[in-house]
């Protein structure tokens, strides 16, 4: 349910970078989602169609680039993807990691007439 406040946000911030440019329609919006933020590209989109309406962003294109939960282990310094309940390095087999891909949630550009 938080893609709600999510897509309304994002919608917010479209619409205000689309007036500041002078554009009368957004035609595409172009979102970086990584995987550890739980949300869900489908609804998105579903709640997108709903609050637009009636706006100029109504009937723009949703793009979504999804970025995979990625880590860093601090023993060995290797990056690797994290499986869904394997956390440990493949390299070395150390658990000492830090996350550094997969959290990203943001509007990576517009595109406008």
């Amino acid at each position: 349910m938080h893609e709600l406040s999510i897509t309304q946000s994002m919608l917010d911030l479209v619409l205000e970078q689309a007036q500041n440019a002078g554009a009368k329609e957004v035609g595409k919006i172009n979102l970086v989602l990584g995987e550890m933020t739980g949300v869900v590209d489908r609804s998105v989109r579903f709640y997108f169609d709903f609050l637009s309406k009636g706006t100029a962003a109504e009937g723009a294109k949703l793009s979504f680039k999804l970025i995979p939960a990625t880590a860093r282990c601090r023993n060995c310094g290797q990056d690797f993807e994290l499986g869904e309940f394997d956390w440990t390095c493949p390299h070395c087999q150390g658990n000492n990691i830090e996350i550094v891909g997969g959290k990203e949630l943001f509007v990576e550009s517009i595109e406008v007439e």
